[in-house]
């Protein structure tokens, strides 16, 4: 077989060129790329989008945040309780719900104060498993006696404006100190009211709670006074 001269193809020389192209064009080196720039209102807007949704998911961790703190208050705080009975009417209603607060008098870091509404253990329950709402009348070392449905702490009428005439009874009380540590309590509807009138005082460890807040119905929503 003859040999074909350098650089030839014998009879294909005629896509010899094509060939050569082809070969000198992978052999080259490739094109620089062009990058386009980016305009500076494209660029505003991608940092306004990436701004928003960091905004967005701050937003988001706040309130999931508060919404624990609440959820904490509410379990540590305060305490739902429902109202059974009319022994505390017109302030309180049967089946009402409401908030008590269950730290201010706990480990003795809130005082219990005259007219203030508590909830606690009856004491004549040995397995602590009733409660009852009232108000404090007498304090440690207060002298109260009920005079024809009056009360009158330490010589003193008791202004009491949350009872309403057809409330009150006409029952008595004798005069009696209020032991050390216990508390003479009270319901406002006193015709209704089983109370330290018929029972006697209440120590300061049955106290357990204040009713601070009616939460339901909504018609009677609002603080508890």
């Amino acid at each position: 077989m003859p040999k074909l001269p350098p650089g030839r193809f014998g009879s294909d020389d005629r896509i010899s060129g094509v060939s050569n192209l082809l070969i000198s064009l992978i052999m080259s080196e490739p094109a620089p790329e062009v990058i386009a720039p980016v305009s500076a209102h494209a660029l505003d807007a991608s940092e306004r989008s990436r701004s928003a949704l960091i905004t967005t998911i701050a937003w988001f961790r706040d309130l999931m945040l508060s919404v624990l703190i609440a959820v904490l208050v509410i379990l540590f705080l305060y305490r739902p309780v429902k109202v059974e009975g009319t022994s505390m009417m017109p302030s309180l209603y049967d089946q009402e719900r409401l908030f008590i607060n269950q730290f201010s008098y706990k480990f003795g870091l809130g005082n219990i104060k005259r007219g203030d509404t508590v909830v606690f253990w009856f004491p004549e329950d040995p397995t602590n498993s009733t409660s009852y709402i009232k108000r404090v009348i007498g304090l440690p070392g207060d002298t109260v006696e009920v005079r024809d449905g009056y009360v009158i702490v330490n010589g003193k009428k008791l202004i009491e404006n949350y009872i309403p005439p057809e409330y009150r009874d006409d029952r008595s009380y004798p005069p009696e100190v209020v032991p050390p540590n216990q508390y003479f309590v009270l319901g406002d509807h006193r015709i209704s009211s089983n109370d330290s009138r018929a029972w006697g005082f209440v120590p300061r460890n049955y106290i357990y709670g204040k009713a601070v807040f009616v939460f339901w119905p909504l018609d009677r929503i609002g603080s508890v006074h």
